[in-house]
């Protein structure tokens, strides 16, 4: 097969980004290209078109390759409970909960043969599949049995392409350490440097770049400038906007509560599209202040980060924050934790069968967690009962389910299929919702803002349209990545590769 897989010399160095970027400039040139993540660690998952869960990086690179996201691109996606356990979805089904020595121990041979089966699938329908490995492939404790860096490449026959982050400092120590803890076989498949996050007078690197490719040996094929608000979905917590409880800028002050177990935080992305708003991620109370709403996002861990908001207080200050009209949206885990109730009958939750758990309060729901899983995209409009004529896409993922009290009828959603979902209180001031990418539909994003506009005396703003800028943004990726790599060579590295034995 023909491809490439990008490597960094750490986590966070930007191999998504840069992947991203090597899929749309392909695409652009007609080329059939997919994207490929053996192994993906990231509670920020995409649901594909048929219900299946992948790593949202893969799936935001499939846009990017102009093509659908398919569960062949991302075959394992390991989504973190604890910080002893992982529930592993494989092929886009969960299947299994492991600790760490648990999953090398018992799922390696596994994991392998699924490996081998979606390259296998994927190199007889694309042209190049453009293939991305994690963190740095020179973890020592975890190379013997790695599923996602050196020993996939290897299996695929492909080049790598090494990527280090210079704005994090020690840009020359890591990519040279990083060789050097290679063995000779694998550096001999490291076919280029990509110098990534620069900022300032490029000509001044030049003296960096010839010293890299003496020392190396390998060309240096790009350096590549900083890119700031690229609107390119980030794969992991890693990627989300540093925040220091301050409103540092815009008229409207959105919080979003930030719990240990995070997931699916690309609901929020949306925001950082809109001029006038201030998007501020806290865990502490005393960071809170004075917002116009606040928002309970997704979590993989619900009773537990249910807990640490209680602890950090949070619980008596969004009840009177709500009592005295203060909008709130709960999006699926922050749904479950407005409720009144949770109950973990199955354990599926927690790892507790039976454990129960009051919960906030500010909507009078129950929520049972069960054993399977559902995911879903959805379609349908808001619930009749709104009073708004409008039009919903999404996704779900979730193992819980949330029923209202008997004689509650405000409802948020009505579906396509005709379910009934979600809560819609004091005139949309108190919202809960399993649907990811509520915020992602343009026009109901836009009528929410405004009333938040309304309310603080702001005026009102026109639609913001996310998916045509976001398109926009993938050429714009591309153009920049190609502008400042050497685009050529890279193509010449990837159709004209061939290992020793095959050359011989």
């Amino acid at each position: 097969m023909k491809g490439v897989m990008i490597q960094g010399t750490a986590s966070d160095v930007g191999k998504s980004l840069i992947a991203t970027a090597v899929c749309r400039a392909f695409a652009n040139e007609g080329i059939r290209v997919a994207p490929f993540k053996s192994q993906n660690m990231s509670n920020n998952s995409y649901v594909t078109i048929d219900g299946k869960e992948i790593g949202r990086a893969q799936g935001i690179q499939a846009e990017a390759a102009k093509i659908k996201a398919t569960v062949w691109m991302n075959p394992i996606l390991l989504k973190p409970r604890s910080d002893q356990q992982s529930e592993v979805v494989l092929f886009g089904k969960a299947a299994e909960t492991f600790s760490g020595r648990g999953y090398r121990d018992l799922f390696y041979e596994k994991g392998l043969k699924a490996i081998q089966t979606a390259i296998h699938h994927l190199s007889q329908q694309f042209d190049v599949v453009v293939m991305e490995g994690a963190g740095s492939p020179v973890e020592i404790n975890l190379k013997e049995k790695e599923l996602v860096n050196m020993k996939v490449a290897q299996m695929a026959d492909i080049p790598v392409i090494l990527v280090a982050d210079i704005d994090r400092g020690g840009v020359f120590a890591s990519i040279v350490g990083t060789l050097a803890l290679l063995t000779e076989e694998e550096r001999t498949r490291v076919k280029g440097i990509v110098i990534n996050k620069f900022r300032g007078d490029l000509s001044l690197f030049k003296d960096g770049v010839q010293w890299l490719e003496e020392k190396t040996g390998i060309p240096v094929l790009g350096v590549v400038p900083h890119i700031d608000n690229h609107m390119i979905d980030g794969e992991d917590s890693l990627s989300m906007p540093a925040s220091s409880g301050k409103m540092e800028r815009g008229l409207l002050d959105i919080v979003i509560l930030k719990p240990p177990y995070i997931s699916n935080y690309s609901d929020i992305e949306p925001f950082y599209c809109e001029d006038d708003v201030s998007i501020r991620w806290v865990s502490r109370l005393d960071e809170i202040g004075h917002p116009d709403a606040v928002i309970l996002p997704g979590t993989k861990s619900t009773i537990r980060d249910l807990q640490f908001f209680k602890n950090a207080g949070f619980n008596d200050w969004l009840n009177t924050f709500g009592s005295r009209g203060g909008h709130i949206v709960g999006i699926c885990g922050g749904y479950q934790m407005l409720g009144k109730l949770l109950i973990d009958d199955k354990g599926s939750d927690t790892g507790v069968a039976g454990l129960k758990e009051i919960g906030l309060g500010l909507i009078p729901a129950t929520t049972t967690f069960l054993k399977e899983k559902v995911t879903v995209r959805a379609e349908g409009t808001l619930h009749p009962r709104t009073g708004i004529q409008q039009q919903i896409s999404g996704y779900e993922i979730h193992l819980g389910k949330t029923k209202l009290d008997e004689e509650e009828e405000n409802r948020f959603l009505l579906l396509n299929n005709g379910t009934e979902e979600g809560y819609y209180g004091k005139d949309g001031k108190i919202i809960g919702t399993y649907l990811h990418h509520l915020f992602h539909n343009d026009e109901w994003r836009n009528k929410w803002l405004n009333g938040l506009r309304q309310a603080k005396g702001l005026p009102l703003k026109g639609t913001v349209h996310i998916s045509e800028l976001k398109d926009q943004k993938y050429d714009e990726l591309a153009a920049h990545l190609v502008e400042h790599l050497n685009w050529e060579k890279l193509k010449e590295i990837i159709f004209s590769w061939r290992t020793k034995n095959e050359m011989d």
